[in-house]
């Protein structure tokens, strides 16, 4: 699929340094906190209109509360706002969409199911059709500059070989709905006539420095089936052995995303942001293991008798991973990230190396392997 690219390849002149507002969907989630203090670091003129889930508006005042205490650039530019994508109008009614469209210069849509085994349903309805009504909203907004989307790296689904960032649809197929949702989704995008510069994340982890985070998942599931294997013992070594996971950590995510939607040479631009030197799933199987004080021989197995094996729910639950995730011990695609590579160098951000900080992400996970949630925020 080739991309519909905007009429415009940087900011209009006449809203340079505008003061106005940012739509932010996907606040208090765990990147979203994160990354919307340093986006109002760096877009100083601008203010912050929260689009919050009801259920979850306590949790964003107490998260809004935090980030103006620990950012004192943040004090009264951030407002909450109840509202649902899934709804048309964004669910805030006529009289607030007018007058927050008047105002909106840019938005920032990180709302999205993150959940491997998110039904199709339920995975269309916010990350398809959220989208949709996101795009739709912003249509009428007279002053309105770029959206800033946030895809995955894994829309590349089931391609073998190298996927570029200016690649979109190949043919590929998916390995499950949470793919195939954001793959959608990101066709809307790329199909309507709404400015933007698109992110595609790599599997998001802890902090580089200090292995924090607010979901274990993904990489984790590792952990927690090793913790439950006698050691010493035998871990199975799945697939061929030498498919790569694309592992990045949340700091590097948020400055990327902070950075590079800063950046007037961004518009129109697709980012894997993801790291240049991902690691094959044995090495990173090997290096959990060493932090783990674990030791396993390593023993081939292919992969369909791995899924047969996780097939039972009762098989899932006793070692805390989803049968969806076994798909990504065993993925060929290489994401490419030339561009973000070298618009990132410009403003001297880098992805760190895995083998210096996964130590760190496995001793927050002993530490705080019961106190962090599971589940996605839906």
């Amino acid at each position: 699929m080739k991309e519909r690219k905007p009429d415009r390849t940087g900011p209009r002149p006449e809203h340079q340094g505008d003061r106005g507002a940012i739509l932010f969907t996907g606040f208090p989630g765990f990147i979203g906190s994160r990354l919307l203090p340093r986006v109002l670091a760096l877009k100083p003129g601008l203010r912050a209109e929260c689009l919050v889930q009801e259920k979850f508006l306590e949790t964003a005042r107490e998260a809004a509360a935090a980030i103006e205490k620990k950012h004192p650039h943040t004090r009264g530019r951030i407002a909450l706002g109840v509202g649902d994508i899934t709804a048309r109008g964004l669910g805030v009614g006529a009289s607030r969409a007018t007058a927050l469209q008047k105002e909106l210069v840019e938005a920032y849509h990180l709302a999205a199911v993150y959940d491997l085994a998110v039904s199709r349903d339920v995975g269309r309805r916010i990350n398809v059709e959220g989208t949709k009504n996101v795009l739709e909203f912003l249509g009428p907004a007279p002053r309105f500059d770029r959206l800033h989307y946030v895809s995955t790296a894994y829309v590349s689904g089931t391609v073998r070989g190298t996927f570029r960032e200016t690649d979109l649809d190949v043919g590929q197929g998916f390995k499950n709905h949470y793919e195939e949702t954001k793959f959608q989704a990101e066709v809307e995008v790329a199909r309507s006539d709404v400015p933007r510069t698109i992110y595609r994340p790599g599997i998001v982890v802890g902090d580089s420095m200090t292995g924090e985070t607010g979901k274990f998942d993904g990489p984790y599931f590792v952990l927690r089936v090793m913790e439950r294997l006698p050691n010493p013992g035998i871990f199975f070594r799945l697939g061929s052995g030498d498919a790569t996971v694309n592992v990045v950590p949340v700091d590097f995510v948020i400055e990327a995303l902070a950075r590079l939607s800063a950046a007037p040479g961004s518009y129109g631009k697709t980012y894997h942001i993801t790291d240049p030197h991902p690691l094959s799933v044995h090495e990173i199987a090997r290096l959990f293991a060493e932090a783990l004080e674990r030791r396993f021989a390593y023993l081939p197995m292919p992969m369909v008798a791995v899924k047969a094996m996780f097939t039972p729910t009762a098989v899932q639950n006793l070692f805390g991973i989803p049968r969806q995730a076994l798909d990504y011990f065993d993925d060929h695609a290489r994401h490419d990230a030339t561009q973000a590579t070298t618009d990132l160098a410009a403003v001297g951000v880098a992805c760190p190396r895995l083998r210096d900080y996964l130590p760190r992400l496995v001793a927050f996970y002993r530490e705080q392997r019961d106190r962090v949630r599971r589940e996605a925020m839906v």
